[in-house]
């Protein structure tokens, strides 16, 4: 467990590989975005799909992962996965025993996001009604514990939080792609 440690001495992950969901996805930015700043060499190797990683994962053909809530709780749970940290900045209610990797590694952060979106030409007060309304709907206790029962946490911001969000999001990890020298053809 790495969680609570220093990265002084690099060398223990040096033949560690990562499973990803292919270049490109969130799984795959997490593991980069993990190497570039734990300046650690860890080998990405990507799959088809959540379920084939996760089967070489539990297998132990690859050492570690990045995933949501909702694609590890159940494997967590069922003890076939072990959980070391979550990437959120702040502790997850999901996991509420497990630190951050920000707390060994100041500044990481990464957190999936499922938004909902409207067309671009949509006039604003048809984008302010669906927000208060969708904001209504998502905070009502029993539609939280049903987000919370598969993995997900709630969280309703409003629309300028949503496109200051996916605009910091963009250059952060278009610049750790330029950085690392990653291709996505």
């Amino acid at each position: 467990n790495w969680a609570g440690r220093t990265f002084e001495n690099r060398g223990f992950l040096a033949s560690t590989n990562y499973a990803s969901t292919g270049i490109g996805s969130s799984t795959f930015l997490t593991g980069e975005l993990f190497k570039a700043m734990a300046d650690v060499n860890i080998v990405h190797v990507p799959y088809r799909g959540t379920g084939p990683a996760f089967v070489d994962l539990m297998g132990g053909q690859v050492q570690m992962s990045f995933g949501s809530g909702v694609s590890v709780g159940p494997h967590v749970k069922s003890g076939r996965l072990k959980a070391l940290a979550v990437t959120s900045a702040q502790p997850s209610k999901l996991f509420p025993d497990l630190p951050t990797v920000a707390a060994t590694l100041p500044g990481f952060e990464m957190s999936a996001a499922t938004a909902m979106f409207a067309p671009a030409k949509t006039p604003k007060a048809i984008v302010d009604r669906l927000h208060q309304e969708i904001v209504r709907i998502v905070n009502q206790k029993d539609v939280k514990d049903q987000f919370f029962k598969i993995g997900a946490e709630v969280v309703g911001s409003s629309p300028e939080q949503l496109d200051a969000r996916m605009k910091a999001e963009v250059t952060k990890f278009r610049k750790l792609m330029k950085d690392a020298g990653i291709r996505t053809e």
